[in-house]
């Protein structure tokens, strides 16, 4: 019996949605109950900054960032494969799509292997990368998603991408806005701390976009279960083609043999 999530080679956005979600959630719980951080919307970052949270934040976002690249690679080499046989898509957006998702990916691991206290302007600077261009990545997506609809992509789903993007763009602004304000190297907050609102408003985005990319990647599922389905596709595509072929041949043979039996004698 094989799952719905894991036909063709919809295992690897899968794998990448459960293992994100875990990282978060796991260095979270940690950081929380050994009190190095509130346990009311601290930054994702303040969650892998001390030990024994750190490594586990470290080695699992890495993971993530792995699994990231993997998946946006697996989304362009479907889509490049598809467009080859009927061009729908622009092959361009495509290209810029992935590297502009690849980019993201390096500021993923780069936050995690740079922790914010250690190394913080290599870490803030990855994160910005991360954020940003993570953001323009799934818009770009959902600008491919609805160019491929209604022949490779469901309506519903283009909607439900462009929802997501938007709510990750809104937020996005905010974050960058607010933690340019108060900075990130506080650490732990308190209510009574000058700029804890601008603080909080920051934080809250950041979840609200990191958890829009791990939300948007669930919706490749459907896209990637496409192995067993295009091999029928092609092989359907490849008898009809032969059997249109030898129809042909054998219309121009029986008309040649018609007009040998019926020219004229001149």
């Amino acid at each position: 019996m094989e799952f719905w999530c894991l036909k063709g080679a919809a295992a690897l956005p899968s794998i990448l949605v459960i293992w994100t979600s875990a990282a978060f959630i796991t260095s979270y719980l940690i950081s929380v109950l050994t009190g190095h951080v509130p346990p009311f919307v601290p930054y994702i970052s303040d969650t892998g900054t001390n030990p024994p949270e750190s490594g586990v934040f470290g080695f699992m976002i890495s993971v993530s960032a792995m699994l990231g690249a993997a998946t946006m690679y697996t989304r362009f080499l479907i889509l490049q494969k598809q467009n080859s046989s009927i061009p729908i898509i622009k092959s361009w957006l495509n290209k810029v799509s992935f590297s502009i998702g690849f980019i993201a990916c390096i500021g993923m691991w780069l936050v995690a292997t740079f922790q914010e206290t250690s190394v913080p302007v290599v870490h803030d600077i990855a994160a910005f990368f991360t954020f940003t261009f993570g953001v323009l990545y799934i818009l770009l997506q959902s600008i491919i998603s609805y160019q491929s609809c209604p022949e490779r992509s469901k309506a519903y789903m283009c909607h439900i991408r462009i929802a997501i993007s938007l709510l990750a763009a809104v937020a996005y602004i905010p974050m960058l806005v607010c933690v340019c304000l108060v900075g990130t190297a506080k650490g732990v907050w308190q209510p009574s701390d000058e700029g804890y609102q601008i603080h909080l408003v920051s934080a809250i985005c950041e979840w609200i976009v990191a958890f829009g990319f791990v939300m948007y990647f669930l919706t490749y599922i459907r896209d990637f279960q496409v192995g067993k389905q295009y091999k029928e596709t092609l092989l359907l595509s490849h008898v009809s083609k032969k059997y249109n072929d030898n129809i042909l041949i054998l219309f121009c043979k029986s008309g040649a043999g018609f007009w040998a039996l019926f020219r004229p004698s001149w």
